[in-house]
């Protein structure tokens, strides 16, 4: 039996970890920070192994939950530097200054940034989001199309103010 469940473990390994690893590089813009999320995930779905009835889409969830870990961290080091060096030039609004598509998903509650995560970086169906969040697929494209809208008008607003 164990043998059996480390075969099916490596064999699943070997087809989902390049494509989980290439999704979180696109989210992260850096290959070992992608890979090592890509590994702490699979590491928790063997922990859980025998409880988890999708691996897929848990692999998925919870590297969309480690990306947003690394996001939060990376924000913090970001307002730590630019604490450090305000004295040197003061920005009224920040945050306001970096339209960045990614701050903004960041930003979305994760009602709305899992769908997104899920459909357009990892490039899943619509249904596929549905089964995998537990979510009826009219919630889905209804929670994807409130998440376009708030992107919409906070992209337009961050546009709005750039000097």
């Amino acid at each position: 039996m164990k043998l059996s469940r480390e075969k099916a473990a490596s064999e699943l390994f070997a087809a989902l970890y390049p494509r989980l690893a290439g999704w979180c590089r696109r989210l992260v813009d850096d290959d070992g920070t992608a890979h090592e999320i890509a590994s702490e995930a699979f590491t928790r779905l063997w922990a859980r192994w025998t409880s988890v009835e999708e691996p897929r889409g848990f692999l998925y969830v919870t590297a969309a939950n480690l990306v947003r870990d690394h996001w939060r961290k990376m924000e913090r080091e970001r307002r730590a530097m630019h604490r450090v060096t305000s004295e040197a030039a003061a920005r009224p609004h920040p945050e306001q200054a970096d339209p960045s598509v990614r701050l903004l998903v960041q930003s979305l509650p994760e009602r709305l940034r899992v769908p997104i995560l899920l459909h357009y970086y990892a490039d899943m169906p619509i249904r596929e989001v549905s089964a995998l969040t537990g979510r009826k697929e009219g919630t889905v494209k209804a929670d994807l199309h409130a998440a376009r809208e708030l992107l919409r008008v906070h992209l337009r607003r961050s546009l709005d103010h750039t000097p």
